[in-house]
């Protein structure tokens, strides 16, 4: 019923994560009402995501360099490695303005039941980076989720056993600003009290 193109490019949206059939086609057709010109600007965005872009060498963020742009950044402190799943969790820690040290992105979380064990991610970099390195603290930062807490825990022993004198920190966990008590759940409840400060 649809010419090929405007059916091809709706399939490619619906690939997209969290988008479905029907938003699929509300894009496409709000591209055809764009001038030409969007619509190049738009393609050319795309394309080049493949062609510019690379993994940091150091950190495995998003580069259009060897380095990305934390890690080329000397007023760092590259004595505090935060490790994170994925690039994006870099973007909303970055965005808090509140870590000014650098990062190791993991590419994922260890996952048996998606058959995603350790050396599917990038641990073994993140060991040979606090072995030739030597940061004084590693802040875990994984998501406070089934595997989330299992990559944690592993990542804490591993690097325990290449050196003992490590700080290893994990990110706090409990309730969100505005969030409201009646509606937490009860280890988010658990973890906001077991994580409470002197006021």
């Amino acid at each position: 019923m649809l010419p090929k193109s405007v059916q091809n490019l709706i399939d490619e949206f619906s690939r997209l994560p969290g988008v479905g059939a029907k938003t699929a086609a509300r894009l496409t057709f709000y591209l055809l009402l764009k001038p030409k010109s969007d619509i190049e600007s738009l393609g050319k965005s795309v394309l080049d995501l493949s062609r510019n872009l690379c993994y940091c060498s150091s950190c495995y963020n998003i580069a259009e360099s060897e380095k990305c742009l934390i890690c080329s950044d000397e007023k760092r402190d590259s004595s505090i490695i935060t490790v994170v799943e994925e690039p994006l969790d870099v973007v909303a820690l970055e965005k808090s303005a509140i870590f000014a040290g650098v990062y190791h992105v993991l590419g994922g979380v260890i996952s048996p039941i998606n058959g995603i064990g350790p050396n599917d991610l990038r641990i073994g970099q993140l060991l040979n980076r606090i072995s030739t390195e030597n940061p004084q603290e590693i802040v875990l930062a994984t998501n406070p989720n089934l595997e989330g807490e299992a990559t944690a825990a592993y990542l804490k022993d591993k690097i325990r056993n290449i050196k003992p004198e490590i700080k290893i920190t994990r990110i706090a966990r409990g309730l969100p600003i505005g969030g409201d008590l009646e509606y937490a759940d009860e280890v988010t409840l658990r973890r906001s009290m077991e994580g409470r400060r002197d006021y």
